[in-house]
């Protein structure tokens, strides 16, 4: 067996025993919020809906609350948008924004970078919203640039507010200061604890399932994002393992809109 292919299979191993391990759903105690009387609980978010992506449609069929983040101006934009929304799904705007590095292609259309001027940022950011039907959010495609500069997400934010929407911060950048901002102008916002595949490999999608266990048992409260794209299909079928590990273990999943503050 080649190195490769033992951590792949060491990946799985782990995850399958996680799986076995856990308690039947009927004898497991909620972990409660200290002082709260409720359950620790998970929100997932699934980013780059809106171009037909691998593993559009089994993310769909996932049975547990999931925010669909779509992107704007795609060609299943607004068939995305709108098969979440019939799932009883939340849907947010997967807004393309400039990062420090990364490829101009990689963002789509009607980027939100620092170069714009102030109408032009409003412009792109009120269009985008308008184009993905039953959005009642936001979140950042990339950023890392865009999120740290306070004027471009100050307007941004503003919109949010006047649309009466929130923005969950993917945390691209440790430096983001859509937290600060939205604080100071009143707009509802979290941010994002982890990725799902950030790698895109197997070995890897799995070994942040475990992760993810871990996290359910020891926050309150967890936002973990996903993907359709490259590697789509391997974490859909990551998350139908581990969704049932973690209910069972007594965390619930809610939708994003829940833990917004």
């Amino acid at each position: 067996m080649s190195r490769k292919n033992g951590l792949l299979a060491a990946a799985w191993l782990l995850v399958a025993v996680i799986i076995a391990a856990a308690p039947a759903a009927s004898s497991a105690s909620p972990l409660k919020i200290p002082g709260s009387g409720e359950t620790r609980r998970v929100a997932l978010v699934i980013d780059d809906f809106g171009n037909d992506m691998k593993g559009t449609e089994q993310m769909m069929e996932l049975p547990i609350p999931f925010a669909a983040a779509v992107m704007p101006f795609l060609p299943t934009t607004k068939r995305d948008a709108e098969w979440a929304h019939r799932k009883g799904q939340t849907v947010l705007v997967h807004v393309p924004m400039e990062p420090f590095n990364g490829r101009p292609e990689w963002l789509g259309p009607g980027a939100i970078t620092t170069k714009l001027s102030d109408e032009e940022v409003r412009q792109r950011i009120t269009a985008a919203i308008e184009d993905v039907p039953y959005a009642v959010g936001i979140n950042n495609h990339m950023g890392s640039k865009a999120t740290a500069d306070e004027r471009v997400m100050r307007i941004v934010l503003t919109v949010c507010k006047e649309k009466g929407m929130f923005m969950l911060d993917s945390r691209t950048n440790y430096k983001s200061v859509v937290g600060k901002l939205a604080a100071e102008l009143g707009v509802p916002t979290a941010n994002n604890h982890m990725f799902m595949d950030d790698v895109h490999t197997r070995s890897h999608i799995a070994k942040q399932a475990v992760q993810l266990q871990k996290l359910a048992h020891t926050r309150e409260e967890t936002i973990v994002i996903g993907h359709v794209g490259a590697s789509g299909n391997h974490t859909a079928e990551v998350l139908k393992g581990i969704i049932p590990v973690i209910q069972q273990s007594g965390a619930a999943f809610v939708p994003i809109s829940e833990m917004m503050r």
